[in-house]
């Protein structure tokens, strides 16, 4: 037996990873530094979209202009669907 005196405080009480895994639970490893997920789950460093990623811009499909216009879409698929049911 070791007389070393191990100091494991802070590991145990710094923030989780959280991560789902694959066996259902979540990951019980520290999250990296000012990160909310371990390294092995995306928060390496450079992991992630590069800053003013151009990609993300490609089709314009999550803009604020294309969002609403899906939101009232459905909204007036929403009343037509009620009137229908009045309608019976």
């Amino acid at each position: 037996m070791s007389d070393h005196a191990r100091n494991t405080g802070p590991m145990l009480a710094s923030r989780r990873c959280g991560a789902k895994t694959r066996s259902g639970g979540s990951c019980r490893r520290p999250a990296g530094r000012g990160k909310r997920r371990c390294h092995m789950h995306g928060g390496a460093r450079g992991s992630g979209a590069p800053r003013a990623n151009r990609n993300a811009r490609k089709h314009g499909r999550f803009t604020k202009d294309a969002i609403a216009e899906r939101r009232r879409i459905q909204a007036l698929l929403g009343e037509a669907r009620r009137l229908l049911e009045e309608m019976k």
